[in-house]
């Protein structure tokens, strides 16, 4: 992207996990300079989880600079207070009362530069939840999200940190609203953004459909179709497709195309409304049509027909998926044991292109002499911190 919305904007990042560092990616990958102030001498402990989240780091850590702080001592806070100088957004995602305790709290540093956006992501927004510690999962399970997603009397959380990516993209919208209304009166101002209010912003539609029905939302697998065709059918190798028949043009479309006029003369099937009323014959019906098809084909045959279709797929299809590559949108990460992979950018273009890679995800204080240079520090002085293991 030829000019970066956010290249004259500086973010300091205190952050860990997914809610912080996605809020932080955001910022990043628009262009700000965004530093990511990580506790000396190791850095965040995100960069050693294990398991499914062995790559949090990487893919929400891209575009970013590193510098590695003790702010729990003198001299660290000092140099935590000196980049709140030259700064313009800081946020963090540590548990309530953390910051304030290192003396980076909204009333510290609104003091030290009065122009700053402070950016708090939290669990709950103030109110009587405020003070509980919560995680993506207990936010799902408290808004009815985990009843939503999974079967009767399964609740289950949605197949991938959501809320805290939510909350952490919610709380880059308020930077940016907030950076807007400084460009007009000059004054830094304090955002929370929040697990608990995000998650119940998703589940808002349910509360919706239930306030103008009068009929509680029952859970997704078992809810009442809008449409006569929407779901997955067998095809003819064993394979699944998810085929949505949801309008009249869709139903002619896949008549005309399967050469059954005599469908699309059935009364019983002639509206959306009419399918809906009728669907658990008209699913037989187009289950017994597509059974007897390879799914190459039938995929063929949708596309063609301008039918919204999908195969059943697994986050591992998606390294070489030539939508997610093309135009270079697909990002080349550095993985933690030095190998690449295709990670999704930002899901947006503006004048037809992606913000892109600028930098690979820090190594922990990789950028700690750097930006303590910037910010002034003399050599001597940088060495000195380090002896001291205010910085790493």
């Amino acid at each position: 992207m030829a000019i970066l919305p956010l290249s004259d904007v500086t973010v300091l990042e205190f952050s860990h996990t997914v809610m912080g560092p996605s809020c932080g990616v955001v910022l990043a990958d628009l262009g700000a300079d965004v530093i990511r102030v990580e506790p000396a001498p190791d850095g965040d402990r995100t960069r050693r989880l294990h398991g499914f989240a062995t790559g949090f780091f990487c893919y929400f850590n891209r575009n970013k600079r590193s510098i590695c702080i003790d702010a729990k001592s003198n001299e660290g806070l000092a140099i935590a207070h000196d980049l709140v100088r030259h700064a313009d957004v800081l946020i963090e995602n540590f548990a309530p009362g953390t910051m304030d305790r290192l003396g980076l709290g909204w009333a510290a540093v609104h003091a030290v530069n009065p122009r700053l956006i402070y950016c708090a992501l939290k669990g709950f927004l103030p109110g009587p939840y405020e003070h509980r510690p919560s995680l993506d999962e207990i936010a799902q399970y408290m808004t009815g999200l985990a009843y939503m997603t999974g079967p009767p009397g399964q609740p289950l959380r949605a197949g991938s940190s959501v809320i805290d990516i939510t909350g952490g993209v919610m709380g880059a919208l308020a930077v940016l609203a907030a950076l807007r209304q400084r460009d007009k009166d000059g004054e830094g101002r304090q955002i929370t953004s929040a697990l608990y209010e995000s998650s119940a912003f998703l589940v808002g539609q349910h509360m919706a459909g239930e306030a103008a029905t009068g009929t509680p939302s029952p859970p997704m697998p078992a809810r009442s179709g809008a449409w006569g065709i929407y779901e997955t059918f067998e095809t003819l190798n064993g394979e699944k497709l998810f085929i949505g028949i949801t309008s009249d043009n869709h139903w002619r479309s896949f008549c005309d195309r399967f050469q059954r006029p005599d469908l699309l003369a059935d009364e019983r099937f002639t509206t959306n409304a009419d399918r809906v009323r009728n669907r658990p014959a008209l699913r037989e019906i187009v289950a017994a049509i597509v059974r007897d098809v390879a799914i190459a084909d039938l995929e063929q045959i949708m596309d063609e027909a301008n039918i919204p279709f999908s195969p059943v797929r697994t986050p591992s299809d998606l390294f070489d998926d030539p939508q997610l590559n093309a135009c270079g949108r697909a990002l080349k990460v550095r993985m933690p044991k030095g190998d690449v992979a295709n990670l999704p950018g930002l899901p947006f273009c503006i004048d037809n292109e992606a913000p892109g890679l600028r930098m690979q995800p820090p190594a922990a204080g990789e950028h700690t002499d750097a930006i303590l240079r910037a910010l002034g520090y003399s050599a001597e002085r940088i060495n000195a911190l380090r002896q001291t293991q205010a910085i790493s």
